[in-house]
């Protein structure tokens, strides 16, 4: 199966490189500044799950796209999407399957309008990493799953061929017959934790320790869970009560990397972690109090940085 991983960055490096060190046929669009990067010191993986370094994998630059690939796997940010679409279009063939790895459901729309729904699958990650400054993909905990599956439930021909492709691979594959409601259940959980840090510009234990914190972040959360039961896709009880769990420990030092970006002063992903969920109410407004709340202090930061860069 040949493989395009779009992007080598954090997430894109850590899954695509696993890929290529497990040997898979697997190539890296990439822009020209982190080819260069990787011509020079290979792929470069720092994890407790074991350290890689993988010399000169094969990159390939937009514009040089001429083949269309067996599997597109998707990890871009969301602010970047319009202009990948366009990257990878030469590379979608008659039997391409895309696999994006982006939170929310709004680059379904986008990926579907452009591709056609047969194209995409559905997927997540569960993975903390970072691209440091020496373009070394560091694996910050014990997790790296990534999970996939048809859109529909079926296990088809070829998601099985993905999840052979997978098999071998040092993280942890799952092919799921029920993709769409795992993806709703992590976008009610990340909306609920980028929500509520980037809010308090706190992560989750010193929210916890403040008057009225764990309330602010269980109203969020349920919030959130009313969105996801609007469309039917309702997050079962032993889900709720895991993020509940998650969300309210004391002393926790969690928080979501959308605090990083914001607290770092670079671009966040509002629209298409929280604004699409708001969008897709419906509740009245009056009955999603701190959801709207969070989108409204989101998208304040984003109008004061595009005032700032303006400047």
């Amino acid at each position: 199966m040949r493989i395009l991983v779009v992007g080598a960055g954090a997430t894109g490096g850590y899954f695509g490189g696993r890929l290529l060190e497990s040997g898979q046929d697997v190539t890296f669009l990439v822009r020209a500044g982190r080819a260069e990067s990787l011509a020079r010191n290979g792929l470069v993986i720092r994890s407790a799950k074991g350290d890689v370094t993988l010399s000169s994998p094969p990159v390939v630059l937009a514009g040089q796209l001429t083949a269309p690939f067996d599997l597109i796997l998707l990890s871009c940010k969301a602010y970047h999407l319009a202009q990948v679409i366009e990257d990878i279009a030469p590379a979608v063939g008659p039997q391409t399957m895309i696999l994006p790895l982006l939170n929310g459901m709004r680059h379904l729309d986008l990926l579907d309008a452009r591709f056609g729904a047969q194209h995409v699958l559905g997927g997540q990650c569960v993975i903390a990493a970072t691209l440091n400054a020496d373009g070394v993909v560091q694996h910050l905990n014990q997790s790296h799953s990534l999970t996939f599956g048809e859109r529909d439930g079926t296990r088809s021909e070829r998601i099985e061929r993905v999840a052979q492709s997978m098999a071998k691979a040092n993280f942890e594959p799952r092919l799921s017959t029920t993709i769409l409601q795992d993806m709703w259940d992590k976008w009610v959980f990340l909306a609920s934790l980028a929500g509520i840090t980037c809010l308090m510009r706190a992560p989750v234990g010193d929210i916890v320790a403040a008057p009225g914190g764990s309330k602010a972040i269980l109203g969020l959360l349920d919030d959130c869970r009313r969105v996801a039961s609007d469309n039917g896709h309702a997050p079962a009880d032993t889900v709720l009560d895991r993020a509940r769990s998650v969300l309210t420990e004391a002393g926790s030092t969690l928080s979501a990397s959308m605090m990083r970006d914001l607290e770092q002063g670079g671009a966040i992903e509002a629209d298409h972690v929280v604004g699409d969920l708001l969008a897709r109410a419906k509740t009245a407004d009056a009955e999603l109090p701190m959801l709207r709340v969070a989108y409204a202090h989101l998208k304040a930061y984003e109008a004061r940085r595009s005032r700032a860069v303006a400047s």
